[in-house]
């Protein structure tokens, strides 16, 4: 464990900073990331479903998902900051879940993927929520990100909640094909991680229904 550990860790040193770069960047390169994360989570469904029947409504999952994912960094108000403060949510979410799943432990959240945990599920509440309200409400200032509003409310935890739910969601959805295929992991793109899906699964949940939260102006925060 200690060695996929670092292998993880090491990962995500490298990956992170240069996602962020391209997703600041945006433009021609940030398409290019996006079609290429499309091509790959296609690839690796198909070894995933391989013949079953519902191979197609995967590839239909992606189109959808990946279309709103590149509207949520371009078409609200051509801001990037609604796709990166969904994509920081994810990211603790993910990262409580595996802290919290790994020291903790206990009873297993759902026969649909058994390692995922309540402490887990609890811990990827925790972080996020804790995470994303302090750099909200303090003055602390992440670079390239400009929160408009700096005053906790009922709104933003709600936001937060249901984001981080729908991540985890996304989550136990691969989980649960990749227990039906009998595979430990979607891919061996990403040392310590897997495959690209194993990463994206919670991302290509959340964002798409982010937008159409902030799209349609069901949460105003940013306001």
């Amino acid at each position: 464990m200690s060695q996929n550990f670092f292998k993880r860790l090491l990962s995500s040193i490298i990956l992170l900073p240069f996602s962020l770069f391209v997703v600041i960047k945006g433009s021609l390169l940030f398409n290019f990331l996006l079609i290429f994360c499309f091509v790959i989570s296609c690839y690796e469904w198909i070894m995933l479903s391989q013949n079953k029947s519902y191979k197609l409504y995967g590839f239909l999952y992606f189109l959808i998902s990946f279309t709103l994912i590149y509207f949520l960094r371009n078409n609200l108000g051509n801001d990037f900051n609604y796709f990166l403060f969904v994509i920081l949510i994810c990211i603790f979410t993910d990262l409580g879940g595996y802290i919290f799943g790994k020291v903790i432990k206990g009873p297993k959240l759902t026969s649909l993927s058994p390692k995922k945990t309540f402490s887990g599920m609890i811990g990827g509440f925790i972080l996020s929520q804790s995470i994303i309200i302090l750099l909200f409400t303090s003055n602390f200032k992440i670079p390239y990100l400009t929160l408009k509003k700096t005053t906790l409310d009922i709104e933003l935890i709600i936001f937060i909640f249901l984001i981080s739910s729908f991540s985890q969601i996304g989550d136990i959805i691969i989980s649960y094909y990749k227990r039906q295929a009998n595979i430990k992991d979607t891919g061996k793109l990403i040392p310590g991680h897997g495959g690209l899906l194993d990463r994206l699964d919670g991302i290509i949940l959340a964002c798409p229904l982010s937008y159409l939260f902030l799209k349609f102006e069901i949460f105003t925060f940013f306001k």
